[in-house]
């Protein structure tokens, strides 16, 4: 495992050329005592790459917690572009808005203060324009409930992301809630036949873990 982390840290400092703002946000985040439930550098600098690849001037990002990897997907749409981020905990809603702020993006921005079903039918109801591009990184048992959603606010070629989808090889052996829904996630995205997906098993100073990535 150490040797995962320094792989880890070697690569990041070679190909992720952090932004500053970003590496700040992290910093405090830690003296906090929190929990690095957020992407790695070279992950979030992954997601910056396919929204890139993609062109993506609309991003939906389900799971904002301090703001890390919603930087990085502002930073990847152009000027005009927006990234609808949204968050349950109040208190990570406002650390978000000034890591935000401090990075200079809040103007590509909306972060939206709920719960997540309730924003996306919302959005839904609205006739909210579909998005090139959707980040699932929250509640794992409510997955599959996203996933269902999200696809009321895709269009062809919308690429989809779930995080977090090994637990540390939970996925094949645990039966907690979080392993439960991941695995319905994972499921639903097979039997869809409006999705095609895979999934990548990731190590790094996040541990043993992976995402599906998916094209509507």
């Amino acid at each position: 495992m150490q040797t995962w982390i320094s792989n880890d840290i070697y690569l990041a400092e070679q190909l992720v050329k952090e932004p500053a703002a970003f590496a700040a946000a992290t910093e405090e985040i830690r003296k906090t005592g929190l929990p690095a439930m957020e992407v790695s550098p070279a992950q979030g600098k992954l997601l910056y790459l396919l929204a890139k690849i993609k062109n993506a001037t609309r991003i939906l990002e389900i799971g904002t917690f301090y703001g890390y990897s919603t930087m990085w997907l502002a930073k990847a749409v152009p000027k005009d572009g927006l990234v609808v981020s949204m968050e349950l905990t109040e208190a990570f809603v406002k650390i978000a808005k000034a890591n935000i702020a401090e990075a200079g993006l809040s103007d590509k921005v909306q972060l939206y203060h709920g719960d997540a079903t309730k924003i996306l039918c919302n959005l839904i109801e609205e006739k909210t324009p579909p998005f090139d591009m959707i980040f699932i990184d929250a509640h794992k048992p409510g997955y599959p409930e996203y996933l269902d959603l999200c696809l009321k606010l895709s269009k062809p070629g919308t690429i989809i992301i779930g995080d977090n989808v090994i637990l540390g090889s939970e996925i094949s052996l645990a039966t907690n809630p979080k392993a439960e829904g991941v695995r319905s996630f994972i499921q639903n995205l097979s039997a869809s036949e409006d999705i095609e997906s895979t999934a990548l098993q990731t190590v790094g100073i996040k541990g043993y873990d992976g995402f599906t990535i998916s094209v509507v």
